[in-house]
């Protein structure tokens, strides 16, 4: 488990990642994150739920008209 402490960054709140959390996350200055609502709390991740969830779409529709696809990639 990592303490973070929300600190005061100009006019807003926020709070800092140690170095460790940064490089297990995969994470550089100016990438986004995303907090989205667990059964026990919150999470964070570097992975945009909405993006995976159209990815999910995306795929079914591949799936289903695969042999189109392959017929108008020729």
């Amino acid at each position: 488990m990592i303490e973070m402490k929300v600190r005061r960054i100009g006019n807003s709140l926020g709070a800092v990642f140690p170095r460790e959390a940064l490089d297990r996350l995969n994470l550089g200055e100016g990438e986004r994150v995303f907090l989205t609502e667990a059964p026990d709390g919150y999470r964070i991740t570097p992975y945009d739920p909405e993006f995976e969830r159209q990815m999910n779409f995306a795929e079914e529709g591949m799936a289903a008209y695969r042999n189109t696809l392959r017929a108008l990639a020729k």
